[in-house]
């Protein structure tokens, strides 16, 4: 399943767009709204799932290298953050759905590990 398809099958708004989405593919997922968890959990290529929206969790995508971030319950990070992430490729993405029933549905469309 490409990121674009779950962009669409969640109706997620797109914040940065600076990669193909069509032509990328999550290998697995990971949620947490602590960075140091992610730093130690999260693999590369997953979908990030949380609910900050702050400037520190492009860092953390570009130090694993995450397909995407879906920031959760209509968080949106301000507009230098969502600058750094175009600038540094990181795809950023929202949802007015909470971390669990993203989660719920990312799991629904096979991305389990």
């Amino acid at each position: 399943m490409t990121l674009e398809q779950i962009i669409q099958s969640l109706e997620l708004e797109v914040l940065t767009a600076p990669k193909e989405v069509s032509e990328i593919t999550p290998t697995s997922g990971y949620i947490s709204d602590m960075l140091s968890c992610v730093m130690t959990g999260a693999k590369n290529q997953s979908i990030w799932v949380t609910l900050q929206s702050h400037n520190n969790i492009v860092a953390v995508a570009c130090l694993l290298d995450v397909a995407a971030i879906i920031i959760t319950e209509g968080a949106k990070p301000d507009d230098e953050t969502i600058q750094k992430a175009k600038d540094e490729g990181v795809v950023l993405l929202s949802t007015p759905h909470n971390s669990f029933y993203v989660v719920g549905k990312l799991w629904e469309m096979g991305i389990r590990d």
